[in-house]
């Protein structure tokens, strides 16, 4: 099982205190969803040209991939939407230059579906980036988020935009809560396109929803693996800690070492 752990739950780390936790921890991986006070990935200063190569040759002798590079480009922004390619397309090109396989893009802005959407439209958007990232080595992972949270929407979006580096990343969180999926049914739906991994559990109190450290709340992680396992998936789980957004939350280092400590106990 291969294990990673989103930078949004580390907001105020150093890509150092990233990198040495990631080391100390165990984990295999790191999903880079900025460094610090840099949000976006294309301007992370370990990234840039000059300072690619020495990166990449500190993660290997880590033992450390990174495993996406999540932007937050919304495929479904179609006011901006010039402006949101552009900026997708960059994020092409420095997954790229960083040997990094799964860019992330969104086509809502979710997490709960806020309206229907065209998805025709949003399609073509995601085409344009997959056609672009494609002679890069960069596969264009869509999240299960907001609208497409729903599986059966997803899949028409990937079948619709029609090129094979496009893929879907699993929040699990989301078709759970929002529309009732249950794991089998999500797998059954979209199995075949999963590539990523986020982890996140939750439950709700006084008719509120609330994150909770995986393992505390009353997702169905177990039958979400399980369920990725029967079809034979080897990509990364990845936490998604939501500090970034949410300072309440516990601090980056107990959750992310209760992570660590609760999916190797699904392995015993």
């Amino acid at each position: 099982m291969k294990l990673c752990f989103s930078t949004l739950g580390c907001p105020e780390w150093s890509f150092s205190d990233i990198i040495s936790t990631a080391c100390d921890l165990g984990y295999g991986g790191i999903e880079i969803r900025g460094v610090g006070n840099v949000i976006d990935g294309t301007r992370i200063p370990e990234f840039s040209p000059a300072n690619a190569e020495k990166t990449k040759k500190l993660l290997t002798e880590k033992g450390l991939t990174i495993a996406c590079l999540t932007s937050a480009c919304y495929m479904n922004d179609l006011n901006h939407i010039d402006d949101v390619v552009y900026l997708a397309k960059a994020y092409a090109d420095t997954a790229s230059d960083m040997g990094i396989k799964y860019i992330r893009v969104l086509g809502d802005f979710g997490p709960e579906q806020s309206s229907e959407l065209n998805i025709p439209a949003i399609a073509g958007q995601v085409r344009a980036v997959a056609q672009y990232a494609k002679p890069l080595g960069v596969d264009v992972l869509v999240e299960t988020n907001g609208f497409f949270a729903d599986s059966k929407r997803m899949a028409e979006l990937i079948d619709t935009a029609g090129e094979t580096n496009i893929g879907v990343l699993w929040d699990i969180h989301h078709p759970y809560r929002y529309f009732g999926e249950t794991p089998q049914d999500t797998v059954g739906l979209v199995g075949d396109l999963i590539r990523h991994v986020h982890i996140k559990d939750s439950t709700y109190e006084d008719g509120k929803l609330k994150y909770t450290m995986v393992g505390y709340g009353d997702l169905p992680v177990r039958a979400c693996i399980e369920q990725l396992e029967k079809i034979g998936y080897d990509g990364y789980y990845s936490l998604e800690w939501l500090k970034r957004w949410d300072l309440s939350l516990e601090e980056p280092g107990i959750a992310f070492a209760g992570y660590a400590n609760y999916m190797k106990s699904l392995m015993k």
